[in-house]
């Protein structure tokens, strides 16, 4: 097994954190302060990201396989049906994490794999490019974010209000973006493939899409693909990764997400 590097911080009913793809758990960083006060928070670097190593090579790093990696983590650490919140690519694996043992709720905000077929093209360019360029230019994009239209011109894409984004939390994304060694290949393991529900979950199911979304156009959001019941809303002024856009909104997002009932269908 795969061994995944975390951060744990605050007490109450577990909740783990799945990150998007290229970023790390360092992308929960805004929000993890106030959650701790409610819940034992573990945010995860999912592998090949952050400080965790990839799956071997023997393992196609699917959004499935990456779930069993973090179902294999959860028992380790002896958590058997916690919460689970996932921005993105991270949404998505906290969808099949869901359709491989109990979770208690699932609050995902923007998943990804809710198109048809394979993943859009405009999505696997926008992605790669950004890679490329935090590969390629990060010292210069690092430096970028020191002045507010260097966020502005860098992160519109990414994030609903750039200009508000902590220039340290900016620079951590396009090093994480740049230096993740499990990036191409999960990338290339995802682009065949999508999430469809086979059936309802026994837990409530919160969807949110951030209404600056930029990088899920609206034929990378076929809801009918969720499980049913599922509540779909949006977080105004928010973009792709909102933790830093809205900590407040994206927090009480989870919160209320953790007991919503089930709804009787989309």
């Amino acid at each position: 097994m795969t061994e995944l590097a975390f951060s744990r911080r605050g007490t109450g009913a577990p909740l783990v954190l799945l990150h998007p793809i290229g970023l790390s758990r360092r992308a929960w960083d805004p929000v993890v302060p106030a959650l701790a006060e409610r819940f034992d928070v573990i945010a995860v670097d999912l592998p090949g990201f952050g400080d965790s190593a990839p799956l071997p090579t023997t393992v196609e790093p699917t959004a499935a396989a990456i779930a069993t990696s973090v179902v294999g983590f959860l028992d380790s650490l002896g958590i058997s049906t916690p919460h689970v919140a996932g921005n993105s690519f991270g949404g998505w694996v906290a969808l099949e994490l869901a359709g491989l043992r109990p979770v208690a709720s699932l609050a995902l905000l923007s998943p990804a794999g809710l198109w048809r077929g394979r993943t859009p093209l405009y999505n696997r360019v926008s992605l790669r490019g950004t890679r490329w360029l935090a590969s390629h230019g990060g010292g210069l994009l690092a430096r970028l974010m020191a002045y507010r239209l260097g966020r502005i011109l860098v992160l519109s894409q990414t994030h609903g209000r750039p200009a508000s984004v902590d220039p340290a939390y900016a620079r951590t994304e396009i090093r994480d973006f740049g230096t993740n060694v499990g990036f191409d290949a999960t990338m290339t393991a995802a682009r065949d493939r999508n999430y469809r529900a086979g059936s309802a979950l026994d837990a409530p199911v919160t969807v949110a899409f951030g209404s600056r979304d930029r990088i899920l156009l609206r034929g990378s959001r076929h809801l009918e693909q969720l499980p049913p019941g599922t509540h779909v809303t949006s977080l105004p002024g928010c973009g792709h990764v909102p933790m830093p856009d809205d900590p407040a909104a994206v927090v009480a997002f989870i919160s209320n997400a953790v007991t919503a009932p089930r709804s009787a269908g989309l």
